[in-house]
């Protein structure tokens, strides 16, 4: 299974575009979206193309495809303009062989991890750092940053997922890290 996976678009029509485009360009299975979708929150500036009316049209035109999580700046209202769920605190997805706890970082983190089995991958987004770390029991901590307001000079980006292998890619579609689960 191919996934790409993507956090913290934040209502940036660019950022959205270039995730959506590279996800159908990747021919993945899935694009996972590890929430803060549609508003920018009070501690970001805004986006460079921040529109969230265009981002709530392109994400609902691909809502058979998505796989999404709620962060900490989308709410119930937001689930109101999308024709797809976004509201659950996290979600488990298994991709060959390999099991991954989805969440947007500000419940569960590193500091405060969910229950999680020997070698399983703890997916965030939130910190808008891109990250690939081992901690805990055996497990996987990996945070694609953010697609739309990168932080401690992370590029704007996302990752693909593919047999085993976390792919770490700028908007532009060009890797810039890669880490090996196996």
């Amino acid at each position: 299974m191919k996934l790409l996976i993507a956090s913290d678009i934040h209502g940036d029509f660019d950022s959205a575009k270039a995730v959506v485009d590279a996800y159908f360009a990747s021919k993945a299975d899935r694009l996972v979206l590890l929430g803060d979708l549609l508003y920018h929150g009070p501690r970001n500036d805004l986006p460079p193309s921040y529109a969230p009316k265009k981002v709530i049209e392109l994400l609902n035109s691909v809502k058979e495809h998505l796989l999404c999580v709620r962060g900490n700046c989308d709410t119930e209202v937001d689930q109101m303009v999308l024709d797809f769920p976004i509201l659950a605190d996290y979600a488990f997805i298994e991709a060959d062989g390999v099991r991954m706890l989805l969440t947007h970082g500000h419940k569960f983190n590193t500091q405060t991890p969910p229950p999680l089995r020997y070698g399983d991958v703890f997916l965030h987004g939130h910190t808008h750092v891109s990250t690939a770390q081992e901690f805990g029991n055996g497990n996987l901590y990996v945070n694609p940053g953010s697609a739309a307001i990168p932080k401690e000079n992370t590029p704007r980006g996302y990752i693909i997922y593919e047999k085993g292998v976390f792919s770490f890619r700028s908007l532009n579609g060009e890797e810039y890290f890669k880490y090996s689960k196996c």
